[in-house]
């Protein structure tokens, strides 16, 4: 009896910037995509190549030349749209050699090369879009995509109709495991963990704000807490020696490697509000204080926060009323009331989508991969 002939399955293109923002995401669809036996490609820029750590580490991977158009000189405008059109000349050559089932797109200039080269071929284009408001890239992309993946129940910009699908943020399976945890205890009696993130490259206002803030709290209170602190690197020394002149314990690094296991292990965290950061909150059940960066494209981080406030899982504050009384204030409070950090770790889970991996797969799968697969398999 003849064993039957497996189906080879299509090759799929990612695509994305080189910030976590974008990164994390096209990672967790990899895991996924990988698990149903799909051939994976990565493409960004170089520094794109340099951010990852993960699954997307263990695909192969090319670098494409592209540039930033917004917010430039004219001189650099022109340096890069002329990178640009030489990453889209890549990317052509890339696709005709490789012939993909579809291209992936997840945001950041790194991925208009591949996206565009995939419009010019007539292969089918997904974006994928993190924030509450689309991206400029995005919009421009969307109108010749086949369909577009959104991560918030309402994403200004996004397209109406059947090409817009909800699928929540892909989030690494090591943070949706932790959705199943247990959360660590909390009262009066006991330590108070905060986890303060400001991105790859840790938020200066934090460094600034947060250690004053601790200092105005009671001696008393300062020995209950512990925090593990993300600083720039030039930062470090001198956000040390400001926690040293309170009570509290400190762990500050540059960057840390086992994000999992800091949720899970901490009461609160302070963090900026981008999407990957929201949905891996609401996941891991931590609560939180966002600080929303105001310079972020269309103030999206401000919208983005809005899902953590309206759910009653977190407490934002504008950067401007980020202060070290507001936040001492704020802390106090926890401390003395933490029944109130639970009742918001428990609003965050029930806020979480934790499946958006598979849901995106599906998605992929239902619109694209089967009538591709199936033309592979009968080669």
């Amino acid at each position: 009896m003849s064993k039957k002939k497996k189906i080879q399955k299509p090759l799929i293109i990612l695509t994305a910037g080189g910030t976590g923002g974008h990164i994390y995401p096209a990672e967790a669809l990899a895991e996924e995509l990988e698990q149903r036996n799909y051939r994976l490609l990565f493409v960004s820029d170089k520094r794109g190549l340099d951010n990852y750590h993960g699954n997307l580490s263990k695909i192969p991977n090319i670098s494409v030349s592209s540039g930033p158009l917004m917010g430039k000189s004219k001189w650099l405008k022109i340096k890069n749209l002329i990178k640009t059109m030489y990453g889209i000349i890549q990317s052509i050559r890339l696709l005709l050699k490789k012939k993909p089932a579809c291209v992936i797109g997840f945001g950041g200039y790194a991925s208009f090369p591949c996206s565009v080269a995939a419009i010019l071929l007539g292969i089918d284009l997904i974006i994928h879009e993190q924030n509450s408001i689309m991206s400029r890239t995005n919009r421009f992309l969307s109108k010749y995509a086949t369909f577009v993946a959104t991560s918030f129940k309402k994403t200004k910009y996004a397209p109406s109709g059947r090409k817009t699908v909800l699928i929540g943020m892909p989030i690494r399976q090591s943070i949706t495991a932790l959705y199943n945890q247990p959360r660590p205890k909390i009262s009066k009696n006991l330590p108070f963990n905060i986890l303060i993130i400001g991105g790859s490259q840790g938020a200066k206002i934090f460094s600034d704000i947060i250690p004053q803030a601790i200092k105005l709290l009671s001696p008393k209170q300062q020995k209950k807490i512990h925090i593990t602190q993300q600083c720039r690197e030039e930062d470090i020394n001198h956000v040390q020696s400001t926690y040293n002149e309170s009570l509290c314990k400190v762990d500050i690094k540059n960057f840390f490697n086992n994000m999992p296991e800091l949720y899970n292990h901490h009461h609160l965290i302070i963090s900026r509000a981008g999407a990957s950061s929201i949905f891996e909150i609401e996941a891991s059940g931590i609560a939180s204080i966002l600080v929303p960066l105001p310079t972020a494209a269309d103030d999206h981080q401000t919208v983005n926060a809005a899902e953590i406030k309206n759910n009653k899982s977190g407490i934002v504050l504008s950067q401007k009323d980020f202060t070290p009384s507001t936040l001492s204030v704020i802390l106090n409070d926890l401390l003395q009331n933490p029944t109130r950090l639970k009742t918001m770790s428990e609003n965050a889970k029930k806020s979480a989508i934790i499946d958006a991996s598979k849901r995106f797969a599906d998605a992929l799968e239902s619109k694209i991969l089967i009538s591709a697969t199936a033309q592979t398999g009968a080669k």
